[in-house]
């Protein structure tokens, strides 16, 4: 059986003082103590998922990721925990013969099939394009399963995000729930659960993803919701370089803030969150009295 999560998650004050000095609060809800096996916001993409799969009568799980995955570990140890095969195509048919990594070690440890793809067969596979790993390609080679897609984002995952909001007490117009953004799937659910006048932001994580990444979102919100919704926008000026990329600079502000609040701070994504609002506060983006709660997504990289 999968573990029950830790809700509502712990939502701590974090008197910073470069924050203090733009006259902006601060708040970490601290979605990376969620759940043991399924970290961060994985789980609240996924749970609404699992429950129609075991619903629908799938015996598999087929997704997708690249070589660091927080996604394959948590569809591998969800799919684990309630008896399901799980399957994940992974970017990169180099790594087949290489040694795992941590990360991949930990899916296959869980019982993950991992097969490895191309670049071309993995974007084939991933937008469902027609083709060998098209929709009905996958089909032929795997049978009947649930395919989840890259970063567990879709119209389900939304809605599960959703709930984020409802664990946040009195939001009101001098809010801005902010994110990380890789997928969009925790974005579209934290902007469709919000009440009127509280705002959502998220930081991209990758890079050129203007308007590709808004249209995600957009996308997201018709398939769940049937509607758009206009209390939310998309920082581009943080991603560092790119997906997976830490400069220096970056690894040395994740530093300094988990000594000034004793809080772990996972690079890739949060991180970014962090630096793109202490940014933003500095530049006085955020009138004086906003609250600023940013969700933490993830623990860090064991290694």
């Amino acid at each position: 059986m999968l573990e029950p999560a830790l809700l509502p998650t712990p939502l701590v004050d974090c008197t910073d003082e470069a924050f203090a000095r733009a006259g902006v609060e601060l708040r970490l809800k601290r979605d990376d103590l969620l759940h043991p096996g399924v970290p961060g916001n994985k789980w609240r993409k996924l749970a609404p998922n699992l429950a129609s799969a075991v619903e629908q009568g799938h015996t598999r799980l087929l997704t997708f990721g690249g070589a660091y995955s927080t996604h394959l570990r948590a569809v591998a140890a969800a799919a684990e925990a309630l008896g399901l095969e799980s399957v994940g195509l992974v970017r990169g048919e180099e790594l087949a013969d290489r040694p795992r990594n941590w990360s991949l070690r930990a899916a296959e440890r869980s019982g993950m099939r991992l097969e490895f793809l191309t670049r071309s067969a993995y974007r084939e596979a991933v937008g469902r394009v027609p083709g060998e790993y098209g929709p009905d390609g996958l089909r032929h080679r795997w049978g009947r399963c649930l395919v989840l897609p890259e970063g567990g984002s879709n119209a389900l995952a939304a809605i599960g995000a959703a709930a984020i909001p409802a664990e946040l007490p009195d939001l009101d117009g001098r809010d801005v729930v902010c994110c990380p953004v890789g997928t969009g799937g925790t974005l579209a659910g934290i902007a469709a659960g919000l009440p009127t006048g509280a705002r959502a932001l998220g930081v991209a994580v990758l890079r050129g993803g203007e308007g590709y990444l808004e249209a995600e979102v957009a996308r997201l919100h018709r398939a769940a919701y049937g509607r758009a919704f206009d209390n939310w926008r998309i920082d581009h000026a943080h991603h560092g370089g790119g997906y997976g990329k830490v400069p220096a600079e970056l690894a040395a502000f994740a530093g300094e803030f988990e000594r000034r609040h004793g809080i772990p701070v996972e690079h890739r994504y949060v991180a970014k969150l962090l630096a793109a609002l202490a940014d933003l506060a500095a530049a006085g983006a955020f009138p004086r009295g906003t609250r600023l709660t940013a969700v933490v997504t993830g623990l860090p990289d064991p290694e």
